[in-house]
C-alpha cells in the first residue's frame, strides 16, 4: 500500500525539526520530504538535507512547471514542498513526514485530505521566546516578528488530527512515534497480512 503522509506544523521555534528529526532517525521506513527555500542556510544545515537551497529564478521555475505542492513567502523568503518528492516516497510504500508552517499545512491538507496532520505547540508563550533567542539564529525584530505570527498561529491548534505539547523533547519524539505506528496498524493497511495469517487457519468461513 502507499505509504502515510505525515504533516508537522506549528509555531516557529516549537520544535518541528528536533522532533521530525528525532523520529526519522529511529523509525525506518520513513522519508523527509526536503523542501525549498531561497534563503541563506543557517548555522550548520547542509543543502539537500535540510533544504534544497535555490536562487529566486530556480524556484520561480519550479513553481511554472508545478513541481511544487504548496509554496508561500515567509520573512521574505520563498518556501515550498516538492509534490515529486512526497508522490515518490508514497508509492514506494514510505511514510512521508513534512515539516512545514501553518500555512504550508492548511495547503496540503486541502490538497491531500488524507494526509495526518499533527500541531507541535510549545509549553508557554515565554518558553517560545527563550527558545527563538537562545538559539541565535534571528535578529531581535525578526524574533518579534516571528512571535507574532505564533500568537495567531497556535490559534488553529484545532484544526489537526493530533496536538504535541514539546515540554520535553524526547517525550515528544515518543508521542510522534507513536501517532506513526498507530497509522501503520490501522486496519485497511494491515489487511493484506490478516487475510494471509487468516488463511492459513481455513478461511473466514471454515
Amino acid at each position: 500500500m502507499p505509504g502515510n503522509l505525515i504533516i508537522v506544523s506549528g509555531p516557529s521555534g516549537a520544535g518541528k525539526s528536533a522532533i521530525s528529526a528525532g523520529v526519522l532517525d529511529q523509525l525506518p521506513g520513513m522519508r523527509f520530504s526536503v523542501s525549498y527555500t531561497t534563503r541563506a542556510p543557517r548555522g550548520s544545515e547542509k543543502n539537500g538535507i535540510h533544504y534544497n537551497f535555490v536562487s529566486r529564478e530556480e524556484f520561480d521555475g519550479l513553481v511554472r512547471v508545478g513541481d511544487l505542492l504548496e509554496w508561500a513567502e515567509v520573512y521574505g523568503n520563498f518556501y515550498g514542498t516538492s509534490r515529486k518528492l512526497i508522490e515518490e516516497g508514497l508509492a514506494g510504500g514510505e511514510d512521508v513526514l513534512l515539516d512545514v508552517d501553518v500555512q504550508g499545512a492548511r495547503t496540503i491538507c486541502q490538497k491531500r485530505p488524507g494526509a495526518t496532520s499533527v500541531f507541535i505547540m510549545p509549553p508557554s508563550y515565554g518558553v517560545l521566546r527563550e527558545r527563538l533567542e537562545q538559539r541565535k539564529l534571528d535578529k531581535a525584530y525578526v524574533i518579534e516578528q516571528r512571535l507574532r505570527v505564533a500568537c495567531e498561529e497556535i490559534r488553529q491548534y484545532t484544526d489537526y488530527d493530533y496536538l504535541i505539547i514539546n515540554s520535553d523533547l524526547g517525550k515528544a519524539i515518543e508521542e510522534l512515534k507513536a501517532i506513526v505506528i498507530g497509522l501503520r496498524c490501522r486496519m485497511k493497511r494491515r489487511a493484506k497480512d490478516a487475510q494471509a495469517i487468516v488463511a492459513t487457519f481455513g478461511g473466514v468461513n471454515a
